[in-house]
């Protein structure tokens, strides 16, 4: 098989696995990750966990769509610029078909209160469960890792603010620099080969604060509906943290009081979104379809994930290097441990407290644990049960 033989056949396989996972992964950016470490780490082990870890935590510092980025990054590692395209393709694709055709076709039917929807929320519940204690003991193999876990997931908790996360890993650094002590063997299997250079990094990190001031001035002398629609999408792209679930008032606020979209669409749309698998700033191919047709939407898509792409292939390359160094090595197992208690966190809000109301639910979310943590049954398949079990249930 030739050079170029391989890096297809490689791309292709990126682009099914994605795939696979942009039509089985439901229940928010938390979700995903835990689909995501399922499949990248424990079953093709195309990264090992500290690695998998690094790239969570560096998708905690970014803005946009955190599960998202993470698999952008694990396609460029594994495939280069255009393995990072192709992961991101598979894995949206599906949402954005389906809410292109809700807008155009379904009108204002409420799959949210769908009974299978219960049914893969329950999914979404183990598949979380099993990569939060997956990760807990490659991460917090100490007391002190244990306490800043601790510490991250208190203040994630008693403080539900989009900025809560990023604190909570600004101060796990600042404990881990200063009270750990760094590991050759985090060195050895942590790091993270890309084959982004650094100029290309700072070119791409130049282009997001370009678009992020040039669109706005832009939208302001041409008066274009469309490139003023692309400019609400990059810069609710652009300035969110903590994932879907946050960008959504910000759209609201762009949208409804115009009268762009009212509110009834837009919270069909809202229901829609949590309905379908893959990441929620999908919503925006929703909000662009009903707003200028098909091709509305796909704009609409890729304004809002653009960003994303800006950062994480800017932020790679230097992300690397500092890898190298042995205190910044002390200060990310501090935010490792970090990002164990922020997706404990996420756990529970909103992922448990939304989905479990009754002892029928802790049954069925142990079934699925054990079948996906003891059995080993693969992931899709407890997705296609648990949407049975919600329907019969």
């Amino acid at each position: 098989m030739t050079n170029s033989q391989k890096k297809l056949s490689a791309l292709l396989e990126i682009f099914l696995i994605s795939l696979r996972l942009g039509c089985t992964s439901f229940g928010g950016p938390i979700a995903h990750l835990g689909y995501f470490q399922q499949t990248y780490v424990r079953n093709k082990k195309w990264l090992d966990e500290q690695a998998y870890a690094n790239m969570v935590a560096l998708s905690q510092f970014l803005p946009g769509p955190a599960s998202s980025q993470v698999g952008i990054g694990i396609g460029i590692l594994r495939g280069g610029i255009l393995g990072g395209i192709i992961s991101f393709i598979g894995f949206t694709l599906p949402s954005v078909l389906l809410l292109i055709l809700f807008a155009q076709f379904l009108g204002q039917m409420n799959l949210a209160d769908a009974g299978w929807i219960q049914g893969l929320k329950l999914v979404a519940v183990a598949v979380v469960a099993h990569a939060v204690l997956g990760m807990s003991q490659k991460l917090t193999a100490n007391p002190i890792t244990k306490g800043i876990a601790l510490g991250a997931l208190v203040l994630t908790l008693l403080w539900p603010h989009q900025l809560a996360q990023l604190l909570a890993i600004l101060l796990a650094a600042g404990a881990g620099y200063f009270l750990l002590h760094p590991n050759q063997n985090d060195k050895e299997s942590g790091h993270l080969t890309i084959s982004i250079g650094k100029k290309s990094g700072a070119i791409c990190l130049s282009l997001f604060f370009l678009l992020l001031a040039g669109l706005p001035m832009l939208r302001a002398i041409t008066d274009t509906p469309l490139l003023a629609m692309a400019d609400s999408f990059y810069r609710a792209g652009s300035l969110v943290f903590g994932g879907g679930h946050v960008v959504l008032p910000l759209l609201e606020r762009e949208f409804v009081p115009t009268g762009l979209i009212s509110q009834q669409d837009f919270l069909a749309g809202y229901g829609a979104a949590q309905a379908v698998p893959g990441p929620l700033f999908t919503f925006a191919a929703y909000l662009g379809t009903m707003l200028y047709g098909w091709q509305g939407g796909l704009l609409a898509t890729a304004a809002i994930f653009l960003p994303a792409f800006l950062l994480i292939m800017g932020a790679l390359p230097f992300w690397t290097s500092l890898q190298k160094n042995s205190s910044f090595r002390k200060a990310f197992a501090g935010i490792n441990a970090a990002v164990v208690g922020i997706l404990i966190s996420a756990f529970f809000i909103p992922i448990w407290s939304s989905t479990i109301h009754s002892a029928i639910d802790i049954a069925l979310a142990a079934v699925f644990y054990s079948l996906l943590a003891f059995w080993k049954v693969p992931a899709w398949i407890i997705v296609i049960i648990g949407a049975v079990s919600g329907l019969i249930l």
